[in-house]
């Protein structure tokens, strides 16, 4: 198990870099609404991994986010263990339902317990959400692909 810390704003930059090399959105990072967390390595202190959700306004629905592990690291088993520390602590907020975007992790999402959901359907559920926000306004939400599980 690996260790988690709140992120806080000064992890920004790290954390925005390796999210940008995993090519997973930073819109929204450092706003209040955005719940992350990040491991370091106990030796370089470099921000290795990160997770973390946003909530709909009535606190139902969960957007899990950031959810990345660095290259050399993946495989491992760590991806799983962020992606459920993000739906517990959603859980624990009163989230019966986490979403995601993903059009390239499918596989990995279904280890989670994500099935195929509609992206519209997560747009509607969770419209106030950085993320829904972006891709809306850039025309990006169409090509996005959706995943949904019960939590």
């Amino acid at each position: 198990m690996i260790n988690l810390a709140r992120a806080t704003d000064s992890d920004m930059t790290e954390i925005s870099e390796l999210l940008r090399i995993a090519d997973l959105t930073l819109s929204g990072l450092a706003s209040p609404t955005v719940h992350l967390w990040i491991s370091r390595d106990e030796t370089t202190e470099r921000i290795f991994a990160t997770t973390g959700y946003e909530s709909s306004e009535d606190g139902k629905h969960a957007l899990i986010r950031s959810v990345a592990v660095d290259q050399a690291l993946r495989g491992a088993g760590i991806g799983l263990e962020l992606a459920q520390f993000a739906m517990d602590r959603a859980v624990e907020a009163g989230a019966k339902q986490a979403w995601l975007f993903s059009r390239r992790s499918g596989p990995f999402w279904q280890k989670a317990g994500f099935m195929p959901a509609d992206t519209n359907e997560l747009a509607a559920a969770l419209a106030s959400t950085h993320q829904v926000r972006l891709f809306t306004q850039t025309g990006q939400l169409g090509r996005e692909v959706a995943w949904s599980r019960q939590l």
